[in-house]
């Protein structure tokens, strides 16, 4: 006989067992935070005993270990893309095709979150409380993806490309991360205007070009008109 709370079909299903957990916590991490989610309630949210939660995934932070790099798995290979593009020697001098490729990896980004609102919630979370439970998880793997950032930014930045500032991962990081502040404060916005609809396609289809617009004028210089 299985285990009160796991389901006689997928008892022998370690990998949709784990999907399973993931799902779930995921979400109770968004409702509550790091701090205020349980193993009781991710449990009870993917119908399994949380014993086996523990036997998968060791205790809590792990879990949530889990959920952050299954997210970054989801857009490593946008991400890898974006910066294989912009490495090539002759990106670097063509202003429009930086635009276009930033653009595009803004508006992916935007659309990523939109659809894995859950996600969006962890990341707020994080930010509210000083990416405090994430410095405990940060692992080489993350550092590895800032290393991969460096020789293109310093090549943007020799072109003349980007708006000056003294840290160029802080600037191009504080770019990225602009749709999800955007996200985060449509709520906010619907508050103070009922009327308003922030899920209609047209109005999400304007926040999108909004947004990406918005990085690109923040982040790159718009070069001068050539001279006739």
């Amino acid at each position: 006989m299985p285990e009160p709370g796991i389901k006689r079909g997928r008892m022998h299903d370690a990998e949709g067992a784990r999907a399973a957990i993931l799902d779930a916590a995921e979400k109770v991490f968004a409702e509550h935070g790091f701090d205020g989610a349980r193993i009781d309630a991710i449990a009870t949210q993917a119908h399994y005993n949380k014993s086996l939660i523990f036997q998968y995934f060791g205790d809590k932070l792990a879990l949530y270990d889990e959920v952050i790099r299954r997210a970054d798995d989801q857009t490593r290979v946008m991400q890898n893309e974006a910066l294989g593009s912009l490495s090539k020697a002759e990106a670097a001098l063509d202003s429009e095709h930086i635009r276009t490729l930033l653009g595009e990896y803004v508006g992916w980004y935007f659309d990523y979150l939109l659809e894995h609102p859950t996600i969006l919630r962890i990341y707020m979370w994080e930010m509210a409380e000083g990416w405090q439970t994430f410095s405990k998880i940060v692992s080489q793997r993350d550092f590895d993806d800032v290393d991969q950032f460096a020789p293109v930014l310093e090549k943007l930045e020799s072109a003349g490309l980007l708006r000056s500032n003294p840290n160029l991962f802080l600037q191009l990081s504080s770019a990225l991360f602009f749709p999800a502040l955007f996200l985060s404060l449509l709520p906010m916005v619907k508050m103070y205007l009922p009327t308003f609809d922030p899920s209609s396609p047209a109005e999400l289809a304007q926040a999108r070009e909004f947004v990406i617009e918005f990085v690109l004028e923040g982040l790159l210089v718009t070069p001068a008109p050539a001279e006739s």
